[in-house]
């Protein structure tokens, strides 16, 4: 067993009084102990704990299948909102290059859509659709979620009427419940194929279901190595020592909230990683906010938000923490040129690597924000491949498990997204919402 995931105390523990920090230690433990025994709330949703150790082989099979029979499809539309589309997304482009959308491919694109409910995106996204051979993921445990569900029917009427009804049962895969819900019932009356969703399995801990493993694997992702990272951070974060990293990283921030900190900036130096920081603030945000409690999380793309955020982080209201993704070296070795003219005073830099720039500035960041009042932890990474991005979602969302329970509320329910799905049904004339449309209306 090897540490993939180290978490540095860094400059967040001289933040913490010394007599403090260990009772936070004890209770991240006891945390973790009532995670693994299943006997916390909402212990019905625990079917991530072990999801990527206990993964069958003929999911896998299956999802190689249909990238083997979609070899021919150019463009990939994957419908989901939240967790059933962030964990996809933050893997993808995490680990494909930056600029691939401008490079050959060998197999289809992946875009996204039922995030949102833009129109002139969705217009858009019609748009190109007419100029690609096009295949479909929708992914919904119920198939009614406005956002996604508008998405669906718009894909699916241009899939069959560009490819007729045979071709479309090839060109849709449903990842829905095994025998509930609106998305299930079309699965069976039209012939999809499909995936199930795990019922003890919540949107935002499914990654490492088919709900991320098929968009990761049609983007060309090795997922047998993501699963295969996730899997020793499982067997990492189930020790109960403090030198699990997912009881220190809880152990810590619980620490610094207790003292005022109420925000946590999620910030890395490397641009691939922003929707890592997307798909992890979904993760606390939803399994913390709850009963006027938790961090509020929020992400930067260091230095590019230094040059807008900076100044606050520096010297604004000392009410935030820093969590650094620290990537120990790249996967690409570019060194900086001479100039014969040095007209940019870059001289000094010529010869030195890219990576060595960026090193610089991260270090010399967090100790200027530490001497400003902004405590700083770090998360290192040993390289971003498949395996350690793995390791690092699973790292996560143990972490968060813990650090809920330290905080006393179910991490894994949501009801408080459940207003403004009301609001929203009511204000569009939803069957059975008239009253309550008629009530908000007054209120306009």
């Amino acid at each position: 067993m090897k540490n993939i995931i180290t978490v540095s105390e860094h400059s967040a523990i001289r933040f913490i009084p010394n007599d403090e920090y260990p009772i936070w230690q004890e209770k991240a433990l006891q945390a973790l102990d009532l995670l693994e025994s299943g006997n916390g709330k909402g212990s019905d949703f625990l079917g991530w704990l072990h999801l990527p150790s206990e993964t069958e082989p003929a999911i896998i099979n299956q999802i190689k299948d249909i990238c083997r029979d979609w070899k021919d499809i150019e463009l990939v539309v994957v419908i989901g909102i939240g967790g059933s589309y962030l964990g996809a997304r933050a893997v993808i482009e995490t680990l494909s290059h930056s600029f691939s959308s401008l490079m050959p491919s060998s197999g289809p694109r992946i875009v996204f859509a039922g995030q949102n409910i833009g129109e002139d995106y969705l217009a858009e996204l019609d748009d190109l659709m007419a100029t690609k051979s096009v295949a479909c993921v929708v992914i919904s445990k119920s198939g009614t979620t406005t956002e996604p569900a508008i998405a669906f029917r718009l894909v699916k009427q241009h899939i069959w009427s560009h490819y007729g009804k045979e071709e479309a049962i090839r060109r849709i895969v449903a990842i829905t419940d095994k025998s509930h819900g609106a998305l299930r019932k079309m699965v069976n009356s039209e012939g999809f194929r499909s995936f199930i969703i795990p019922a003890n399995v919540g949107g935002r801990f499914s990654v490492f279901t088919p709900v991320g493993l098929l968009p990761i694997a049609l983007a060309g992702i090795d997922i047998e190595e993501l699963l295969a990272g996730a899997v020793e951070m499982e067997k990492i974060t189930a020790q109960k020592t403090n030198q699990n990293p997912s009881v220190s990283y809880a152990a810590l921030r619980n620490a610094l909230y207790s003292s005022g900190k109420k925000i946590e900036l999620l910030v890395n130096y490397h641009p691939k990683l922003h929707y890592v920081s997307e798909w992890w603030k979904q993760l606390f945000g939803e399994s913390e906010g709850k009963e006027h409690k938790g961090i509020f999380p929020a992400g930067g793309d260091f230095t590019t938000d230094l040059h807008s955020m900076g100044q606050y982080i520096q010297e604004g209201e000392r009410h935030l923490f820093e969590t650094v993704i620290s990537v120990a070296r790249p996967n690409r070795s570019l060194a900086i040129p001479g100039d014969d003219v040095d007209a940019d005073g870059l001289n000094y830099l010529a010869g030195k690597s890219i990576n060595h720039c960026n090193k610089m500035a991260e270090l010399g960041t967090c100790l200027a924000h530490a001497d400003g009042g902004v405590p700083n932890l770090r998360i290192d990474i040993p390289v971003l491949d498949a395996y350690n991005l793995g390791a690092l979602l699973y790292f996560f969302q143990k972490a968060c498990g813990i650090s809920g329970y330290i905080l006393g509320v179910n991490p894994f329910d949501q009801e408080g997204v459940e207003a403004y799905k009301k609001n929203m049904f009511a204000l569009l004339d939803k069957p059975g919402f008239e009253v309550q449309g008629a009530l908000l209306r007054k209120r306009l």
